[in-house]
């Protein structure tokens, strides 16, 4: 059996807007290592944003940026045709609006992972991803790690092929409450459904140990000889969340204190 995976748990987060909530933001918060910030465009506002900001650095969880396509309505999840600078331009602006609450709570920014239909329209286009992966650099100068802002991304994609060309460091990233086809592409759901917290368990162990990728049709898929390190996913709006969540942070705590990571 392979060396287990060294590994972190994240969550895309802040994705309320006004008075309406989706999530167990506080509870999933205490659960976690990474949290990615909506930014605006998919979900959350300046109050929505400021508030995960501060839940984030009470709970000393590390911060991303989390970047939508300009789909509120759709929450993110419809594809939009967007030329590279467009969608670059796209990702600084809302970048820039999350930078400026961390910078208000002292707190770095850690990485930049796309969400919904952009995750996918970025893993399948090198130029689109070159545009999204580029925007780190920008962001450089907020970054606790001296090698700057990570780009958090689908593995074997034109995400990891990007950040090793712009030099930008490259978090792998693996969902625990999202399917694979059987060619190994990550399905994308305008809405997620409920997923028995027996199979999250039987996947993320699958990962874990054996560095394999269950798809629907019952495949089993090399992660990729190359990663050694990887962050699970999980959504804070799939139901039971948190519950998902802290099995999925059971596993990885065992898995990385297994393997000496801690």
């Amino acid at each position: 059996m392979s060396r287990p995976l060294k590994a972190t748990v994240n969550c895309d987060m802040g994705e309320g807007f006004s008075l309406y909530t989706i999530g167990d933001d506080e509870g999933l918060m205490k659960t976690i290592h990474l949290a990615n910030v909506a930014c605006g465009f998919h979900a959350s506002d300046f109050s929505v944003m400021n508030k995960t900001v501060a839940l984030a650095k009470s709970n000393n969880v590390l911060v991303g940026a989390h970047p939508s396509l300009p789909d509120l309505q759709g929450f993110g999840r419809r594809e939009m045709a967007i030329e590279p600078d467009e969608l670059e331009s796209c990702f600084i602006y809302q970048v820039g609006a999350l930078d400026g609450f961390l910078k208000r709570y002292g707190l770095p920014m850690n990485h930049i992972k796309p969400h919904g239909s952009v995750y996918g329209q970025t893993a399948r286009s090198i130029d689109l991803a070159r545009a999204v992966v580029g925007v780190t650099k920008i962001f450089k100068s907020s970054a606790a790690s001296p090698q700057g802002v990570a780009f958090m991304g689908l593995a074997g994609t034109a995400h990891q092929q990007a950040a090793e060309e712009l030099g930008v460091p490259f978090i792998a990233e693996w969902f625990a409450d999202l399917d694979y086809s059987d060619e190994g592409k990550l399905l994308i759901t305008k809405k997620h459904d409920p997923v028995p917290i027996e199979v999250v368990r039987q996947r993320v162990t699958n990962l874990l140990r054996f560095h394999k990728v269950s798809t629907v049709g019952g495949k089993q898929l090399d992660i990729g000889a190359n990663i050694a390190e990887v962050s699970i996913c999980c959504h804070s709006d799939t139901p039971g969340a948190v519950e998902i969540a802290q099995a999925v942070k059971s596993l990885v705590d065992e898995s990385n204190t297994e393997a000496g990571y801690v």
